[in-house]
């Protein structure tokens, strides 16, 4: 997060525009490949946007009590999925237009003060649930042997996982942190970001395993959409007050994700906006274009999984690093000075922060750039099985 924030803080400039003021121009490609891959995932992720609303509306109809897997089948693909995909782009694209003060900022000061708030209730509400100690028991209890036998597959999602969560790998740290203040503390700001995501990770997961086990404890295997669509929608529909609990759950959800979406869609916005000098509304609203990218995913999910594997296996950790690498070594005395700006911290860990950026996360990033792409050659048919750490 540091690395991009020290770009960003650094040149005032949008993700694209900022290397060249640092004097390598040719490293805009990195700036410029992270802002296609917020384009691309805001592209499939618009579309789960969109299932959010339409459970939403499922918990006050109760369409999805009687049959949650059916329920996902009709609201997932087809029609209802790209409708619900054009909404809740609509949404995002009106807050982005509207800018960083009087858009995302504000929106962004009462949706994450309220995600923290409704999780903490649900937390609490899910701990009276029989079977609560169960859930936490599973959720809190690491299985060393299945994470060691499906390392290849666990470590890209995970780091894919926590580079979305953090927002890094997308230019979106770069294009916020270059309307950071010259005396603001970058470790302080990034230790804060990082402190609220774990926080609201935990918190949901203090809530949906208790809810899992308090009708039997059947935990998808999968995760994902099948935990949140189905899974839980059906649990939901068992327990007392459902409705209600399920509406502020997925409410939850869609102050998450647009949170995400608005991020998302700044980073191309903030772009033209800063270097074309167009106006802000007028480009908001073309980048609808992304609606269209989205209709393939949303007319069936097996599409909308190839984007994301693609995103979160290949593009996120291939970001990553060709930003580490410039921040670590072709612009490592900018970067050294900009940490220190507002810091109380000293040179000591500045210091110590570059060189853990030059040697030992690049290590990490390679691995998880190597399993991610071997993932993507099993889930092509190109490899039976994978052959590195399989």
């Amino acid at each position: 997060m540091l690395v991009e924030f020290v770009i960003g803080r650094r040149t005032k400039r949008n993700p694209v525009d900022a290397f060249a003021d640092l004097g390598f121009g040719s490293w805009a490609i990195a700036g410029a490949l992270g802002a296609v891959t917020s384009f691309a995932t805001l592209a499939f992720y618009s579309v789960i946007g969109g299932w959010v609303l339409s459970y939403i509306v499922g918990s006050v109809t109760g369409a999805y009590f009687g049959d949650a897997a059916a329920y996902f089948d009709s609201v997932a693909s087809g029609p209802i999925a790209i409708a619900a995909h054009a909404v809740f782009m609509g949404i995002t694209i009106a807050v982005v237009a509207l800018g960083v003060t009087d858009g995302i900022e504000r929106t962004t000061k009462v949706m994450v003060p309220a995600v923290i708030v409704l999780l903490v209730g649900l937390a609490a509400w899910a701990f009276t649930l029989p079977g609560a100690a169960a859930g936490y028991g599973y959720y809190l209890t690491p299985d060393f042997d299945e994470l060691a036998a499906n390392v290849a597959s666990i470590v890209p999602a995970a780091v894919g996982q926590a580079f979305f969560t953090l927002s890094l790998g997308f230019s979106v740290m770069i294009i916020y942190s270059s309307y950071l203040g010259r005396d603001d503390s970058l470790p302080a700001d990034g230790s804060a970001i990082v402190v609220i995501n774990t926080l609201v990770a935990i918190l949901a997961g203090l809530v949906v395993f208790p809810v899992l086990f308090a009708i039997g404890g059947d935990v998808p295997q999968e995760g994902g959409s099948g935990t949140a669509f189905t899974a839980l929608a059906s649990a939901f529909g068992q327990l007392p007050a459902g409705g209600i609990i399920g509406f502020v759950f997925f409410a939850v959800l869609l102050f998450a994700a647009l949170s995400s979406a608005i991020s998302l869609l700044e980073v191309p916005v903030g772009y033209v906006v800063q270097h074309y000098g167009y106006e802000r509304s007028t480009i908001a609203i073309a980048m609808g274009v992304v609606f269209l990218a989205g209709i393939p995913p949303a007319m069936g999910t097996g599409i909308l999984g190839w984007y994301n594997a693609v995103v979160f296996q290949f593009l996120l950790p291939l970001v990553v690093l060709l930003l580490i690498v410039f921040v670590g070594w072709v612009a490592a005395d900018q970067s050294f000075d900009e940490l220190g700006r507002g810091s109380s911290l000293g040179t000591t860990f500045a210091s110590a922060w570059l060189w853990w950026v030059r040697v030992v996360v690049p290590v990490g990033i390679l691995l998880t750039f190597a399993l991610g792409i071997q993932s993507l050659l099993v889930r092509a048919g190109v490899l039976a099985s994978p052959i590195f750490l399989g």
